[in-house]
């Protein structure tokens, strides 16, 4: 690897910690992606699952019926439903964490090596295209178990999985599995380009910034690049993930019917205004940022593992802080 002037003249970069060659996306097949992706997906939703339950009784809720902040909603919570509360629907939401994404991250590494020649540089709008293809792939895995997941959340009695699924299906049809879906895909399409692009151009710049290539596998760049990414897409998109909330949780907390998106929009706009659209964006917010954190730096540390511990391959091997030696198997020597 390629020294800097500062590594040299025997001095390291600013917030240097040891660091590994991070393997290229077109060095795994697309399975270990899926697998890296799935253990992603998982360990995400087990360790912010909690804020959002907090997060989607915030949006569900109308102007007429509470005006709770964040902290306020999460102690009528644990007050009035206990802790356990904040676990319902967890079942549903693992059930569609590790093949949502899985399908999530390979489509994404697809997406990169279509619409870039090459995948280790950092290019915006290849970026964003494959963040965008990856949500419109994926959707079709997260939108019906995220119904259920949200009304086994907003329901108050201890009604289990194939209860609400069997309750909705009665009550609303097929379609109602795929309630917001064209809000969905409005929402996550911005949502994901933002998230990928914010990603990849903070991890580019801090990187950079340390004199390390960018295929390098960095610990703390990969969970502040993945922070600001939750923080930035979140905040922006906020507005129309309410809207597919009410879309998907109608007539579990208030009476309100929406016919449509656009409907849904004029209703919350003409009853709530525009801070009606700005509900839950704290709480979002807080669960993205350190959400994105985790979920990107587990799915970088998968495919690291992948890449250091191959079947028959060169395995890199981490030398000093800033250097990286490949030891070539056996079989190459």
């Amino acid at each position: 690897m390629k020294l800097t002037g500062q590594e040299k003249q025997g001095k390291a970069p600013p917030f240097l910690i040891p660091h590994v060659e991070e393997v290229s996306s077109t060095q795994l097949p697309h399975w270990q992606h899926m697998i890296a992706g799935a253990v992603a997906g998982l360990t995400e939703t087990g360790l912010m699952f909690p804020l959002d339950t907090v997060k989607t009784r915030l949006q569900s809720a109308t102007v007429n019926t509470t005006n709770q902040g964040l902290f306020s909603c999460l102690a009528d919570i644990l007050r009035k439903e206990g802790v356990l509360k904040l676990w319902r629907g967890i079942g549903a939401a693992s059930m569609t964490a590790g093949p949502g994404h899985a399908v999530y991250f390979a489509t994404y590494e697809i997406g990169k090596q279509l619409f870039s020649s090459n995948v280790n540089e950092y290019r915006p709008v290849a970026t964003a295209g494959a963040g965008a293809l990856a949500a419109l792939v994926s959707d079709g895995v997260f939108i019906p178990f995220d119904v259920v997941k949200q009304r086994m959340q907003l329901n108050k009695t201890s009604i289990g999985f194939f209860s609400i699924v069997s309750k909705v299906y009665k009550e609303r049809g097929i379609g109602a599995f795929f309630a917001g879906y064209t809000t969905t895909l409005v929402m996550e399409v911005p949502y994901t380009a933002v998230h990928f692009v914010t990603y990849e151009g903070v991890k580019h710049f801090l990187l950079h910034y340390r004199g390390i290539p960018d295929d390098s596998f960095s610990l703390s760049s990969h969970l502040i690049a993945g922070a600001m990414a939750g923080t930035v897409a979140s905040g922006v998109t906020n507005p129309l993930d309410v809207v597919k909330t009410r879309l998907q949780t109608q007539g579990e907390v208030t009476s309100s019917s929406y016919r449509n998106m656009l409907h849904a929009i004029r209703v919350i706009f003409k009853e709530e205004g525009f801070r009606g659209f700005l509900r839950g964006v704290v709480a979002r917010m807080l669960f993205h940022a350190p959400s994105a954190a985790i979920c990107f730096t587990a799915y970088a540390g998968c495919k690291f593992l992948f890449a250091r511990f191959p079947p028959s391959a060169a395995n890199p091997k981490v030398v000093g802080a800033s250097t990286t030696e490949i030891v070539p198997s056996s079989s190459q020597l």
